[in-house]
């Protein structure tokens, strides 16, 4: 991790802005209730280990990643949060149990291949979560899966049932809050039957981001925060602050002619009739920087102006049209930001801002802001 400010091509991660936005949905909960942080992909291409650390130092109670690599990755990385597996499959229990991670899981299936390797171990009392499907169908028990669940639970002594959640599917869309209260009366009384069944409390978690913001009433005992902390809310008029700043200097600037032709692949970029100046900068498609913002479809931030791409987006790089703005080789580019913002990016191409930040590969440094 670099903190220079002269690195080539960086996403900086604004501190105080991830602190802010994790003050803000905790001032939304009871004092009791934990706050599990996904940092899942990359921490939402944010940087995994970088964002794993900036929220255990912020308090969060809990992690979670989608895959066990990268759970690995934290615990080498000196992580020591809980941290809850979503997808464990079936084929990585050996290394789950030895880095102390903790398995989702959604089904008989898994959790019969995961009781035959805690038993070939020795293990008892291995802690789980439990996924409930609630509507969204994607994974989870169904509620006609429940009864052969809870038998085997009553006799089954080589895990302990650390937590149940379900996931919301659509409660950032007033629209469907019918159907949102539906999935958390249906999670209530579902957990409600594992919990008679094994005796104890287990964590309940239900809301994600979107619902920490509308739905605080069903925070139930833990929430889980995703793309709120990197500042994308459900809400209009969000006091939530980006924390990626995805940054390039440029490479070299060439003042152009008509009679020189056009500019990039395919020579879709036309030099204006009075000369273009363009500016050549160090990301492509293979940063994330997707095809379809070329040829002006996007425009950037360069010394408090913006300026639109010119020609097609090439692999590693793409060119600006900077005429008429004062610039200069080495001078900063902001991608997104607080402006252009990822949202708006997103809505260029028609996605959703998760697509934008998770697209910021590995080669792009990841640099902590303090200030």
């Amino acid at each position: 991790m670099s903190n220079k400010e002269t690195d080539f091509s960086r996403l900086e991660l604004n501190l105080p802005n991830c602190l802010d936005n994790y003050r803000y949905f905790r001032s939304k909960l009871h004092r009791s209730t934990k706050m599990l942080v996904l940092v899942k992909a990359n921490a939402y291409g944010h940087g995994a280990v970088e964002f794993a650390l900036m929220m255990q130092n912020a308090g969060a109670d809990y992690l979670a990643v989608a895959l066990p690599v990268e759970g690995i990755e934290l615990r080498q990385a000196g992580i020591s949060l809980p941290i809850l597996v979503l997808t464990a499959g079936t084929d990585f229990f050996d290394e789950i149990i030895d880095n102390h991670l903790e398995p989702g899981i959604p089904n008989m299936f898994t959790l019969k291949a995961l009781v035959r390797v805690l038993q070939s171990r020795g293990i008892k009392g291995f802690p789980i979560h439990l996924k409930l499907d609630t509507g969204m169908h994607r994974l989870g028990f169904m509620t006609s899966e429940l009864p052969d669940l809870m038998d085997y639970l009553e006799e089954c002594q080589e895990v302990r049932i650390k937590s149940i959640y379900s996931h919301l599917c659509v409660a950032e869309d007033p629209e469907m809050d019918s159907f949102t209260l539906g999935q958390a009366r249906l999670f209530e009384r579902n957990a409600a039957l594992i919990e008679d069944t094994i005796g104890y409390h287990p964590l309940y978690h239900l809301l994600n981001s979107a619902g920490i913001e509308r739905f605080p009433q069903f925070q139930y005992d833990m929430v889980r925060l995703g793309v709120g902390i990197y500042g994308i809310s459900a809400l209009p008029g969000t006091r939530l602050k980006p924390v990626a700043s995805l940054k390039v200097k440029i490479l070299q600037i060439k003042e152009l002619k008509p009679e020189d032709g056009a500019i990039g692949y395919g020579q879709h970029g036309l030099i204006a009739s009075a000369g273009t100046r363009i500016a050549t900068i160090p990301v492509g498609y293979a940063d994330g920087i997707d095809r379809h913002l070329g040829c002006g479809r996007a425009s950037f931030n360069l010394n408090g102006h913006r300026v639109p791409t010119i020609g097609n987006i090439c692999m590693d790089m793409c060119m600006l049209d900077v005429t008429g703005v004062e610039c200069g080789v080495g001078d900063t580019v902001t991608i997104f930001g607080e402006d252009p913002t990822v949202t708006e990016i997103a809505d260029i191409l028609g996605t959703i801002p998760y697509e934008i930040m998770t697209s910021v590969p590995r080669r792009i440094e990841r640099v902590i802001v303090r200030r």
